[in-house]
Parts: C-alpha cells; structure tokens; sequence
C-alpha cells in the first residue's frame, strides 16, 4: 500500500467528514521521545485533525491528552497493558503476549464500548505506518476463546473495514459496520496537552528502594520505598478540633502516616480523605456520608451490612475509599492505637480486620506481599516498584 495515501488529509475527511471539535495539540516529538518509538503518521494525522474522538459512537481513539480526574493518556496505556496480559492468562492460549515497553511489544492506541481493546503490533514492520492493528476481545475471555486476532491491516485500512463492513470479532461477530461520525469523546471535553513525566533525579536511589521491598519495617520502610512529597497535604485545621468534631482521637500510627504523606492516593487506587480540611468538604462530612450510605443498604440488605457504625461502640469509623468504591476504616473497639483496620468491600462479603496497623498493611500492600477485599494484588509479571507510589492530593481534590 502507499502509505502516503494512507494518511492522506482526502482519506481522512472522506472517512469521517469534518471534524466536530477543536483538537487537542500534541507534541508529538516529545512523546516519540518518551516511548522510544516512532508513531503511525494516519494516527497523528488523525489526532491532528479530529482528537481524541470518538468514531461511530462505539470506538475511542485516545489521544494524547488529559483531562484532570478523568484521563491520563500515559496512565491510561500503562494500565490498559496491564490489564489485557493479565486477562489474556484466562483463555487459551493461556500466556499473553508482549506489551510495550518490551521490545516489539503490542502498543494500545484505543478501545471500544464492548469492552475491546486496540493495539498496533509493533514487531511486525520496522516501518510504524505499515503496523498492523490487533485486538483484544474482553468477552471472549469470558467464553474460554482466544481473544486476540490480527486484522494485518493499518488504522486507516481497519477504520475502514470497521465502518463498511464491519470487522469480525474472536469468537464470532462483528466491530461494525458503523456510522462515519467523528465526535470529540465525551468524558474529555476540557482535555489539555499531555506532557511526558519528567525524568529527574529519584529522591531515592532505585537499589535502596528495591531493597525496601525485602528489608526494614514500620514508617522508616514504607518512607525509602515510597517516598513522601515534601509538604504533606493536610488541610488549615488542625487535629485537636478535629478529634473534637469526632468525638474521639485518632490512632497515633494514622497520625504518624500522615504527618509524612498527607492526603493522596497510594498505588493509584487507595485515597485518604484529607484530614484537616475546613469548610463544607471536610473530613467529618465525608465520614457522615459514608455512614449514611451504609445505613441506606443495610435497610435493604442486613445480612450483608452487619458492621456497626461510629459511634456505637466498636462502629467503623472510615478515613479512606478506593477508586472502586470500597471504603476502608477502623473499628473503635477500645483504645484507638489499637482498633482493628477493616474494609467495607463493594464486590464482596463482609471479610475479617486487615492484619496489623495502617502502616503494616500499607507495606505490605506495596510490596506485593499481601492481597485483600479492596486492596487487589499484584500481577506475578509486575515490578513492585512501579506500582509503589503516592500521589498527594492538592488544594483542589475532591477527597
């Protein structure tokens, strides 16, 4: 095929008619820069001109941008990688396949509203516009079918196919035919630039934080394998009004954590309110609509809500939440150094207090050690290390 046709600004709008919406720029030097590859010149092209979009109501091509709370194109490849190898270990044939960074490795560049993900294969040419599009089919894992195929195509040619005639599916079916529209995707509609992260020096060398990850314990641990940001996020109040608002202290592990990390979300997954936050959002109000919220389906569903409630005697009392909606806290039995932790779990049965203290638990969470309702493990393929960290929150986070 010439592949000067194949990125042609004729070929584009006869696809999908002018563009809707305003791009989102991208500087695509520095982000070939930050993944070490050259990308597909119709895919730039088409970010140029329409991106991120939205292709016949049903196809996402992501694009380089972010949008605060929603979207963070360089998060979202790493964790749509992740996400593709450890499903694809649940249908035949059974071991996944390379995903970038890995040299030769499949590289996501969208997905669709029925759960299929989109990948160039980028061993397959040494040429990027001439990488042929793969695609990971999230429902035929749930079949027992292998749910990877190779069109051998590249994206215009497949974006074509999808919008004529539709695209066969592993395990039968079809991605299309769709409608010709191109729609600046919904949930992005203040997207800005992505930047690629800063290099930069690491606070801690890598090999102490490997050896974080076997060696030491308590704070001073948790500290090289996950340093914290300089100034913790907190909020301008302080705690001895804060317990006052609660009607108890907190436990002084809790104290201790925070007064090192602050506010933020460890692991991508697990985010502590702000403790000393004022005004209308403050760390009690969170608290009372939690606990609100758990009286609610308890009225539906005693059996499945039997903890008590703060401040009954032994009542979770809760501090943090997942980004899937499990909640996490303590139970106020006796001295607060010593109530137990425990997760309210939005997918399970209610399970036994986590073992040990806040910090315990965090560390070993971290470490790959320990795997719990709300608290997912690690894949046995991630490096522990990269899945280590926090991000603090800032004065305009919700939580």
């Amino acid at each position: 095929m010439d592949a000067s046709r194949s990125h042609g600004p004729d070929r584009l709008s006869a696809l999908l008619g002018p563009p809707a919406a305003a791009p989102v720029p991208v500087d695509w030097p520095a982000v070939e820069s930050w993944l070490r590859l050259r990308l597909p010149a119709d895919y730039k092209a088409l970010a140029a001109a329409y991106g991120p979009l939205d292709i016949g109501d049903c196809l996402w091509l992501h694009t380089p941008c972010v949008q605060a709370g929603h979207f963070d194109w360089g998060t979202w490849l790493r964790t749509t990688h992740r996400h593709c190898r450890i499903s694809s270990r649940d249908a035949p044939p059974n071991e996944p396949p390379p995903f970038h960074p890995a040299p030769g490795g499949l590289l996501a560049f969208g997905m669709t509203r029925s759960s299929s993900h989109l990948f160039w294969d980028t061993a397959a040419c040494a040429d990027p516009d001439r990488w042929p599009v793969v695609l990971f089919h999230q429902d035929a894992v749930y079949r027992g079918i292998n749910p990877w195929r190779s069109y051998g195509t590249p994206l215009l040619d497949f974006l074509d196919g999808v919008l004529a005639t539709g695209m066969p599916l592993p395990g039968g079916g079809t991605l299309g035919p769709l409608p010709p529209t191109a729609r600046r995707t919904a949930f992005l509609p203040g997207a800005v630039p992505w930047v690629p992260p800063a290099p930069g020096a690491e606070p801690v060398p890598a090999a102490r934080r490997r050896a974080a990850l076997r060696e030491g314990s308590g704070l001073d641990a948790l500290r090289l394998l996950t340093p914290p940001p300089r100034v913790p996020r907190l909020g301008p109040g302080d705690w001895p009004a804060l317990f006052d608002r609660l009607g108890t202290r907190l436990p002084a592990d809790y104290l201790a954590l925070m007064s090192r990390y602050g506010a933020g979300c460890w692991m991508g997954w697990l985010r502590f309110l702000t403790p000393l936050r004022t005004g209308e959002d403050g760390f009690v109000r969170h608290v009372a609509q939690t606990l609100n919220g758990y009286r609610t389906l308890r009225e539906h569903d005693p059996q499945g809500h039997r903890l008590p409630l703060w401040p009954a005697a032994g009542g979770f009392l809760p501090f943090a939440n997942s980004i899937d909606g499990d909640q996490f806290g303590w139970l106020t039995e006796g001295d607060p150094d010593g109530w137990p932790l425990t997760v309210w779990p939005r997918h399970a049965d209610q399970g036994p207090p986590l073992p040990g203290t806040l910090t315990e638990v965090l560390l070993a969470w971290l470490r790959g050690t320990l795997s719990a309702e709300g608290l997912p493990g690690l894949d046995r393929d991630d490096d522990p290390l990269e899945y280590a960290t926090f991000e603090p929150w800032t004065d305009a986070s919700y939580w």
